[in-house]
């Protein structure tokens, strides 16, 4: 079991049951040796909302030891405290930040201290605690048409000094002592409790200032800009006189119109006149109304995925996207594209009942946050888990633990006093209808709410490898006494290893906590990027690529005599002339059919089984044939198969329906030829290719084989002989009302194919 911690008292009661046999009776002595190992860390238990309860781990692992110590085996308990991931700063200060009982509660039932130990013994970090900002007070102005100033909310004000502490690193070359070299965007994680605005405020002051960013690790497809913008062409398409979808559009990276030129088209439009009316009347506008008028066009008669991705790559919206939203763009129209495609598969293949799907509620997506695409990663702490970073920022938003919204309306609990078997649930009513059981449900469920936020704080700063940076805002009420920024700030402040330094970008005090001295490191040589290299670029890369080779139609093997001969005349079935002239063409298709599928299949089935196998199989498809005709197809499939002189045919090793293509030399022409071998029959000494023909009445000798079945089988053969060099390749064919086998001889195909050459 790995993620131990995580499994709920459910999953331990299947991995109880799988092992019962383990440790008692036969299972525990019949000589195989049957082990259970787990893996698990319940101070990481951060999953409660998918049934997870720490306390389940231990106790698990206690009845385990009972079983295997009754059973007489060995039961061994290991402690991994040794870190690969982090320095000894940042692991001496998560042990510092838990040592207290208050911070601990929740972590660990482990009476012995929180206890860390480093691999990375040499190697320099720190940990640094920013202030925790406060609201500052916004005189809203009493004309309501000027703006209000939202820059001073503290989760902005977050915001911008991350990213200028970030851009100052970036600037300056700060260095990573512990790896000796600078620090790179990819290096800076920065983790949160929820997605809230101070995602977006960040991602936003790092995009001005050139850093690049990853985006939120999970976003709803809709939120994205770039797919609102698809929307909007989406509504336009259907709704054309929609102004509104329009005008945003044309302010998209899609046609990047500014202010100045969307206010001269829309503003002076004669009243009435839609804005895409007014559009197509803009000499300057004249690609941007024809480009809309293709994608009308288009939308009334493509489905949305072709619509879509003819949209992103042939006219080039993806660069567009990218170029201003940066490269999470190209991720989310992706997922928009597949989106489209799954949509289509269950139904929703107009654009209208698309738009209509996507307004109901898009899907929720998640990014793979890939470390080495040198990008700074936005994400919560839980989607961190089993991530690391050199530098991580940890951002308290100053939200409590818990508060009562965060209960459910039923609350599960146990019966008191075995009143019952199963689980009991209590509609949680207004707070003045409240008693002591229901209040000690709420007071225990608060409990557990706070130790979780604990543990996971303890999640957050151990995903930091050289640098933990704590920082957080809060509201107007002050910051929780529990909050994260709290104890982590009141757990390094009373350290002798905690020095009060200014800020090198903001030029604020921070506190800095270091156990160990940053020694002199050598700095490690820049590497040149592949493209600074200074070499010759080969010559070819300049000529214009060479024209594709464009063969001529495929050659159907079976239809190639139609070439030179044409078809025979239709049988006559003895009915209405006109009537036979009708369904002639169809009868014969599917008796052939029914013929080749019993030539196929029957000879893989017992010898007293074939006849019931047969007659069910063409009581099904032969049910509007005349009287007779399944009975006749029949006797002449048997006869095939009772007649040794086609034991050949079966015997094993051989195929049944061997598709087969490429390319043969008709004369000076190259053809593709696609077609499928009834029968193949490989041996020692020679290889035999063999096709059933069901023609009425069949000829009885080689010089009656009509040209045509002669040109398919010299076809065949010369597409097999490079997979068989050295072997004759013989070719036969089965006429199976009569049935008769006739081999056709090598220099009858050699004409044959000079014939289809030169026609």
């Amino acid at each position: 079991l790995d993620e131990a911690q995580d499994t709920s008292p459910d999953q331990w009661a299947v991995v109880k049951a799988l092992t019962a046999e383990f440790f008692a009776g036969l299972g525990a002595r019949d000589g195989v040796r049957r082990t259970i190992f787990a893996v698990g860390d319940e101070k990481q238990s951060i999953y409660s909302f998918q049934g997870a309860e720490p306390e389940s781990f231990g106790l698990s692992g206690r009845e385990f030891q009972e079983k295997v110590q009754g059973a007489e085996g060995r039961f061994e308990q290991v402690k991994l405290t040794r870190s690969f991931r982090s320095t000894d700063d940042v692991l001496s200060a998560v042990d510092l930040v838990f040592a207290p009982e208050p911070n601990r509660d929740g972590l660990t039932r482990d009476p012995e201290p929180i206890q860390h130990r480093a691999i990375r013994t040499t190697a320099p970090g720190h940990v640094e605690v920013w202030p925790s900002l406060s609201p500052t007070v916004v005189e809203e102005p009493e004309d309501w048409t000027q703006s209000v100033d939202h820059a001073s909310a503290p989760a902005v004000r977050l915001a911008v000094q991350i990213a200028n502490t970030i851009g100052h690193w970036l600037g300056s070359g700060e260095m990573l002592v512990g790896r000796a070299r600078k620090i790179r965007a990819g290096d800076v994680m920065v983790l949160v409790r929820k997605r809230d605005r101070f995602i977006h405020a960040l991602s936003r002051e790092l995009k001005e200032r050139g850093i690049p960013v990853a985006g939120a690790d999970r976003l709803m497809l809709t939120d994205h800009i770039a797919v609102q913008d698809l929307m909007a062409i989406a509504r336009i398409s259907l709704q054309p006189e929609d102004d509104l979808s329009l005008a945003a559009l044309l302010k998209s990276p899609v046609f990047g119109f500014d202010e100045e030129r969307l206010f001269r088209i829309a503003a002076y439009r004669p009243q009435g006149q839609s804005l895409l009316a007014a559009l197509q009347q803009d000499p300057a506008s004249k690609d941007t109304a024809d480009l809309l008028a293709r994608w009308r066009n288009e939308a009334g008669y493509r489905a949305p995925f072709a619509l879509f991705a003819g949209m992103l790559a042939k006219d080039g919206l993806r660069r567009k996207f990218i170029a201003r939203l940066g490269v999470e763009a190209g991720d989310v129209v992706d997922e928009f594209l597949s989106f489209c495609l799954a949509a289509e598969r269950t139904g929703v293949t107009e654009l209208e009942a698309l738009l209509a799907l996507l307004e109901s509620g898009g899907p929720e997506i998640k990014r793979e946050m890939d470390q080495t695409r040198g990008e700074v990663r936005i994400m919560t702490t839980h989607a961190s888990k089993g991530l690391e970073s050199p530098v991580v920022f940890l951002v308290d938003s100053g939200a409590a633990a818990f508060t009562d919204s965060h209960l459910p309306r039923l609350l599960r609990f146990d019966p008191p006093h075995r009143g019952w078997q199963g689980e009991g649930f209590l509609w949680r009513a207004a707070a003045d209808m409240s008693n002591s059981f229901s209040q000690q449900l709420s007071a225990t469920a608060r409990a557990k709410a706070e130790q979780e936020y604990r543990r996971l704080l303890y999640v957050g700063m151990t995903r930091a490898e050289d640098r933990l940076i704590m920082c957080g805002y809060h509201g107007k009420r002050g910051q929780p006494e529990m909050a994260w920024h709290a104890m982590v700030q009141n757990a390094l402040a009373g350290s002798v290893q905690t020095l009060n330094v200014d800020h090198p970008a903001t030029g604020e005090t921070i506190l800095r906590y270091a156990a160990m001295a940053a020694g002199e490191v050598a700095e490690e040589p820049e590497k040149p990027a592949p493209e600074a290299v200074s070499r010759p670029l080969p010559g070819a890369l300049f000529k214009d690529l060479p024209r594709p080779t464009i063969l001529p139609r495929p050659l159907s093997p079976s239809g190639a005599g139609a070439v030179i001969e044409p078809g025979p005349d239709a049988p006559v079935l003895g009915g209405s002339p006109v009537l036979d002239a009708i369904m002639a063409p169809a009868f014969a298709l599917e008796r052939g059919t029914a013929a080749h599928r019993l030539l196929q299949l029957l000879p893989g089935v017992a010898q007293d089984e074939r006849e019931a196998a047969a007659r069910r199989y063409l009581e099904r498809i032969g049910r509007d044939w005349q009287d007779g005709e399944a009975e006749r197809l029949w006797l002449s499939v048997r006869a095939i198969l009772e007649n040794r002189d086609f034991s050949a045919l079966f015997a094993p090793g051989s195929r049944a329906e061997v598709e087969i293509m490429g390319t043969i030399m008709l004369g000076k022409t190259e053809r593709a030829v696609s077609g499928k071998i009834d029968r193949l029959v490989p041996a020692s000494d020679a290889v035999l290719i063999v096709d059933y023909k069901t023609n009425r009445p069949a000829p009885q000798a080689e010089a009656e084989v009509p040209f045509g079945h002669v040109a398919q089988m010299a076809l065949y053969r010369s597409l097999l002989a490079p997979l068989y060099p050295g072997k004759p390749i013989r070719a036969a064919l089965v006429y199976t009302e009569t049935p008769i086998l006739i081999d056709l001889a090598q220099d009858v195909m050699d004409a044959a194919l000079a014939r289809l050459a030169q026609a």
